[in-house]
């Protein structure tokens, strides 16, 4: 063996070395990498969300880190938090203001108001107050009896309030009592409940704490939360119906955080129920009034035509054309028209039936004390309102099988039952025109 054999093969070792400690050395970078990764914090920066309160020095975070971290970082994250809106500046008020609790030497609202919400978001606010969610959705369930004078003011304004005239309690929360009604109807309904301030309504049904999501609030699911059920399933109808196939199928592609008002068909190639009744989408503006765009009042047992309902007829329209051609939208529109007042004739002929009923006293004034008040009101309030949605949304199952059939099967139900009724106090029975 020459003398440069040993040397060279010293060398080729030591470049061994230096390869296996460069491999270990990456790998071990690697490994490191992908555990940091996995932290929260950097997991969020990676998505672009950074958290602007990780080294706040601000007092109601550093105690709330200890008492509700959620929050701290759902807030924290939160485009609200971005633009330096503090905790402070929605929930601190002075020592008198109504609602206000003493809280680590100072006074604070549990829940901010929407007169809260109304320092920066004042149109929103306003448009809010004038739609189905403000007072009309409160009143639906609560009654309008107890409502202070300028608040019962504020509601008659509201064309909407138009549809409970008695302003009464509703019927089905005497019944059941607030034991369940609190579980229930009441906590979608208080979605327009008045605040001690007298301010109406509860933004964080839909903006839900503390993220306020643009991309939550814009998903169908958020809706999904109250527009759900036999009276209201508008959003088991967007399921079926093409505009939700293709959220379903390819909504996790679609811009969520797009900037308000720039919205287009490239940020949504189908809508949601936020593009149809609220987002600023073609020619239409944004809006917090939800009914703004639409020509009947569906949810009523007998459908009647909106104020300015050719304006909203126009502005929905301006949706609609950002994908449908002229020609479909007034043929669809035509042909929802009809089918909606042939559902207004089945829900008056109801009220035809049963009314002999009525005439001679063979009713009692009492509500949901026998079967025939349900039948007659599921025949409109379920059956009716599932049809008549289901034509506007789409959904052909809801207007057939849990719409138009069941308000005949009702109805027959409706005319053997009061026929029993009628011959049990020796009257001629009910003959109608077929």
């Amino acid at each position: 063996m020459s003398d440069t054999q040993p040397t060279l093969y010293r060398w080729r070792l030591l470049i061994a070395g230096i390869i296996l400690v460069v491999v270990f050395l990456g790998l071990a970078l690697a490994a490191s990498s992908i555990a940091v990764s996995r932290t929260p914090e950097v997991a969020a920066n990676a998505n672009g969300r950074v958290n602007v309160l990780a080294n706040s020095t601000d007092s109601c975070v550093e105690c709330h880190e200890n008492t509700t971290p959620g929050i701290v970082d759902q807030y924290g994250h939160s485009t609200m938090a971005a633009a330096e809106v503090s905790c402070q500046d929605c929930h601190e008020v002075e020592a008198d203001y109504p609602g206000a609790i003493a809280h680590e030497d100072t006074h604070v609202l549990r829940e901010p108001t929407t007169a809260k919400c109304a320092t920066c978001h004042q149109a929103e606010v306003a448009q809010y107050n004038q739609s189905r969610h403000g007072l009309p959705a409160y009143v639906a369930y609560a009654g309008a009896q107890d409502l202070e004078p300028e608040l019962l003011a504020q509601y008659e304004a509201i064309p909407e309030g138009s549809f409970n005239p008695e302003r009464m309690r509703n019927a089905l929360f005497e019944l059941q009592g607030p034991e369940i009604t609190l579980f229930a109807c009441q906590s979608c309904h208080d979605i327009g409940k008045p605040a001690p301030d007298l301010s109406v309504g509860q933004c964080s049904k839909c903006h839900m704490r503390h993220e306020f999501s643009l991309e939550q609030a814009r998903k169908p699911e958020t809706c999904n939360a109250c527009h759900i059920g036999p009276d209201h399933p508008q959003w088991e109808i967007y399921q079926e119906s093409q505009h939700g196939i293709a959220y379903a199928t390819g909504g996790h592609n679609w811009n969520w955080e797009a900037e308000p008002g720039t919205l287009t068909t490239l940020d949504f190639p189908a809508p949601t129920c936020a593009t149809c009744h609220m987002s600023g989408f073609g020619s239409a503006g944004t809006t917090h009034d939800v009914g703004d765009r639409l020509t009947w009042y569906l949810f009523a047992p007998v459908s009647e035509r909106r104020p300015a309902w050719q304006d909203n007829k126009i502005r929905m329209q301006g949706v609609c054309s950002e994908c449908h051609n002229p020609n479909f939208i007034e043929e669809f529109y035509t042909n929802a028209d009809a089918a909606t007042e042939r559902v207004n004739e089945w829900v008056v002929e109801s009220n035809e039936i049963i009314a002999p009923l009525k005439a001679n006293g063979l009713l009692t004034d009492a509500p949901f004390d026998e079967p025939i008040d349900f039948t007659h009101f599921n025949l409109w309030h379920h059956w009716g309102r599932t049809a008549k949605f289901g034509v506007w949304m789409q959904g052909a199952d809801y207007v057939q099988w849990h719409g138009a059939y069941e308000i005949l099967h009702d109805r027959a139900e409706l005319i053997e039952m009061t026929n029993e009724k009628l011959e049990e106090a020796g009257l001629e029975p009910l003959v109608l025109d077929e």
